[in-house]
């Protein structure tokens, strides 16, 4: 059973992210897409790490995997989400959540045998993974708890 912090992602632009430069702070990792009815929770993910960037870090992973809602390329998504939403959070490149290509962190975030918490099942876009400021996967949250909902922002601030 690893850790979260042993996970390094390609970064949107191709940079490498170390997951373990996040350590001491909760971490909010969410499923995202461009094309979803889910899409303006962007707006709301943006306002979380703003409002609370000194002790949270969030990251969206792009996906394709529900109803086709992310046919762009990475530079696409970037854009799209810098234009409409003004994210700044980080963002990793374009992934698979699920199937026989699922990113080794849903893979993680997804089985008790690697997380060593719950077993918990991505069923579309926003689903919502709590990480404690240890590493530890906390909740699963579907994608209709919107990010200011009472439950997200007890969690950042307890």
């Amino acid at each position: 059973m690893g850790s979260i912090y042993d996970f390094h992602i390609t970064g949107i632009t191709g940079e490498e992210i170390h997951l373990a430069r996040f350590k001491g702070r909760k971490m909010l990792i969410v499923n995202v897409a461009s094309e979803c009815g889910y899409t303006p929770q962007y707006s709301a993910l943006q306002e979380l790490y703003e409002n609370f960037s000194d002790q949270l870090v969030i990251i969206g992973f792009p996906s394709n995997d529900f109803g086709g809602q992310e046919p762009g390329t990475n530079e696409q998504i970037q854009a799209f989400c810098s234009r409409r939403f003004g994210v700044t959070f980080p963002l990793a490149a374009k992934v698979n959540i699920k199937g026989p290509e699922q990113h080794p962190v849903f893979r993680w975030l997804t089985r008790r045998t690697e997380n060593g918490v719950l077993d918990s099942e991505v069923h579309w876009n926003f689903t919502k993974f709590l990480i404690s400021p240890t590493g530890r996967l906390e909740a699963v949250l579907p994608s209709s708890v919107h990010p200011l909902d009472p439950q997200i922002l007890n969690w950042i601030t307890a």
